[in-house]
């Protein structure tokens, strides 16, 4: 039996509210004007406070090369948000979260100047923790670094990012700060 491509996996649409009104394959869900598919976004984040940002392996089709969140996806129709992220977060990472907790929902529009494509996306945000090392899928991930507030303000002025990146980060703040602490400075 061939492989799974990319174009062959399905992804939950959605209305503005989030519930679910169809499925559509998830290359035709990316194209311009983007369809409103369910998504995920995960944070995470060592004892110390810092995050866990990917760098997104070179051979992914969409966004590649860029730095990100610790982790992202879709969720398989039918399967739930949370545990989309858990299964993914350990795909792409290696190590699964300690905790991992609601951080909210976003919606946006993000077009993909390099690629054409469009993050059309009811995105369900999660925050945690990560106590085991990463040993991430060179595959999915390029590098990976733990960074605080400081350093991910440098590095986002410095090195490209995905479009989705600082959408989803602040509309998970809240989230962030209560997991960290207020002395964290997220």
């Amino acid at each position: 039996m061939p492989a799974a491509t990319t174009e062959e996996i399905l992804l939950e649409l959605v209305d503005q509210d989030g519930t679910t009104i169809g499925t559509a394959e998830k290359l035709s869900a990316h194209q311009a004007p983007g369809r409103l598919h369910r998504a995920f976004s995960v944070f995470l984040f060592d004892t110390a406070g810092r995050m866990l940002i990917q760098q997104r392996a070179l051979g992914k089709y969409h966004s590649p090369g860029v730095w990100s969140n610790s982790c992202c996806g879709h969720p398989y129709p039918g399967e739930s948000p949370l545990a989309a992220a858990a299964r993914r977060t350990f795909e792409e990472l290696g190590a699964s979260p300690a905790l991992l907790a609601e951080a909210g929902t976003v919606t946006y529009h993000h077009p993909d100047p390099a690629s054409g494509l469009v993050e059309h996306e009811y995105n369900h945000l999660f925050a945690g923790l990560l106590r085991a090392e990463a040993r991430p899928d060179a595959d999915e991930v390029g590098a990976v670094a733990f960074v605080t507030p400081d350093e991910l303000v440098k590095r986002h002025a410095e090195d490209p990012f995905s479009a989705w990146f600082m959408t989803v980060l602040d509309a998970a703040r809240p989230a962030i700060r209560e997991l960290t602490g207020p002395a964290s400075g997220w």
